[in-house]
């Protein structure tokens, strides 16, 4: 297995705060009082179980949901008191990356890529615009499939072609939801070194929602573990797994030694 990583990240820049945050929905109680830093440049893992509010977590510093108590800040705006209007102009500089790509199976990869830049970017002349789309496939090492439908693909090319889609508006901020799920060890690995490549080439600050400790380890500046609705662990790799709680060892187990 690759090593840890150990990229320097300053502290003192946070893009992301969320502050005292709580989301229920009915009787379960998913967040509780939850704070968490995401700082410029950093690849921040988020650690649980299937169920824990990893994905719910996104979806509020998105602003695809609400909280219920608590204030989450984004790139120096307040997601909580934002009007839509301007709620979608941040989201533009957020990048998501999701579980099964959200290619559009009708379209070839060159129009899935276009698709975006041509809906939020409409004064880009056509040289403009092919220079975009040939720039993020040679950004994930895809450029032959320019022409290609998303059926001609195997699994790791389609999630590749999900993060370039992504990275095409050129977001501050990327959010990968399980990126390596459904995808033999190879290609995992592959993506893992993907998302390391983005974060240098591209300069992007990310949260990579995880159960694949494999990925954590490979992709991770800093881990955060979501237990009970609380970030009750955080730090490195090995800091978060030196211990014998019961809710976190076999976690480890799980991925390491069955």
């Amino acid at each position: 297995m690759e090593k840890t990583k150990t990229t320097a990240i300053d502290r003192n820049d946070a893009v992301i705060h969320v502050d005292n945050v709580s989301k229920s929905f009915g009787d379960l109680h998913v967040l509780r009082n939850v704070d968490l830093k995401l700082y410029n440049r950093e690849n921040l893992v988020v650690l649980g179980r299937s169920g824990t509010g990893k994905s719910v977590l996104i979806k509020l510093i998105s602003g695809l949901l609400m909280p219920d108590a608590g204030k989450i800040r984004v790139l120096g705006e307040e997601v909580t008191d934002l009007p839509e209007k301007e709620l979608m102009k941040l989201r533009l500089r957020i990048g998501f990356s999701f579980q099964n790509s959200a290619l559009y199976d009708s379209m070839t990869v060159r129009e899935n890529l276009e698709f975006p830049l041509v809906r939020n970017k409409r004064n880009l002349t056509r040289a403009e615009i092919n220079k975009e789309v040939e720039d993020v496939l040679e950004g994930v090492g895809l450029s032959q499939a320019i022409n290609q439908m998303p059926s001609e693909l195997s699994g790791g090319q389609r999630k590749r072609i999900g993060i370039a889609r992504t990275l095409i508006l050129r977001p501050d901020i990327m959010l990968y939801d399980e990126p390596t799920a459904g995808l033999d060890p190879i290609t995992c690995l592959d993506i893992n070194r993907l998302i390391n490549s983005v974060q240098e080439r591209y300069q992007t600050s990310s949260i990579i929602i995880t159960h694949d400790l494999a990925c954590a380890k490979q992709v991770g500046d800093r881990m955060v573990m979501l237990l009970d609705g609380r970030f009750e662990r955080q730090g490195t790799f090995e800091q978060i797994f030196d211990t014998e709680d019961a809710r976190v060892k076999p976690f480890y187990d799980y991925n390491f030694i069955m």
